[in-house]
């Protein structure tokens, strides 16, 4: 699995669900430790006095084997405790009723997403996209200590969103990424420009856009909100619906990864 790793430290717009797993594993871990390890302490005091039976022992085996068991029970509720993850009012691909959603945090910057945008997103539009049967949302959560150029690659999206070119100008990001990640801001700022020009939007509104930071506060919501959801790199997705709930997948997995997951979703 490949992915860019944040090494930064970590409302509400429509929403969608995931499970709470690791929650409940941490949860049983600690109580069966705590419990054998109160057990032990328990039978070496016995031991010690010579009160233990071989009767006792096994009362002592049930009670404790019981313990693990409504710990388990426990952990299946948590589970099922659903955390909440805002899709915001981010760029959205496909058909807004879709019966699958998948969001995707990203960095403009990276080259693992770039890989997920040429290699394996085009077979998803393809197939469950534009079939209907999956949107596409895409999240930003450039990770700025690594790759400077992401932010405003970032702000230069959102700037041609609000002239409804997001989807061409996300897509000329990632397809020309070799042209301007290795150079410095400025210059990266420029050709960002240039991308527009291309796509024929209205260049001194992009540019004042652009120039002036005006969606800086929105893509570090969806960072705030990608540190909360757990994504520690990039690309990051959470697939499913409010129903069957979401499974997260990291990294630029193979088409196959997220076919699983999605046939499996539809399925249920």
């Amino acid at each position: 699995m490949d992915s860019e790793e944040v090494k930064q430290n970590k409302t509400d717009g429509g929403k969608i669900s995931i499970k709470k797993s690791m929650l409940g594993a941490l949860v049983i871990s600690i109580i069966v430790v705590s419990l054998v390890a109160v057990f032990f302490a328990g039978s070496y005091i016995s031991l010690k006095s010579d009160q233990i039976t071989k009767s006792e022992l096994n009362e002592a085996i049930a009670k404790l084997e019981s313990r693990i068991s409504k710990t388990q029970q426990v952990d299946e509720r948590v589970k099922e405790m659903p955390i909440s993850v805002s899709i915001d009012d981010d760029p959205v691909r496909g058909n807004q009723d879709a019966p699958i959603t998948i969001v995707e945090f990203s960095d403009f910057q990276c080259p693992f997403c770039a890989r997920f945008q040429i290699q394996t997103l085009p077979l998803i539009l393809e197939q469950y996209v534009e079939t209907g049967k999956v949107k596409f949302v895409y999240r930003d959560f450039p990770i700025q200590n690594s790759h400077p150029n992401a932010m405003p690659a970032a702000a230069a999206s959102e700037c041609a969103h609000e002239q409804n070119k997001y989807w061409e100008y996300h897509d000329a990001l990632f397809e020309n990424q070799g042209v301007w990640n290795k150079v410095d801001i400025a210059s990266a700022v420029t050709i960002f420009k240039e991308f527009a020009a291309e796509l024929d939007l209205n260049q001194d509104q992009f540019s004042n856009c652009l120039d002036s930071g005006k969606y800086i506060e929105e893509i570090n919501n969806d960072l705030k909100d990608g540190r909360d959801y757990g994504i520690t790199g990039t690309p990051g997705f959470f697939i499913g619906n409010e129903e069957n709930g979401f499974v997260k997948l990291n990294g630029a997995q193979p088409f196959e990864a997220f076919k699983n997951i999605i046939d499996s979703q539809l399925n249920t």
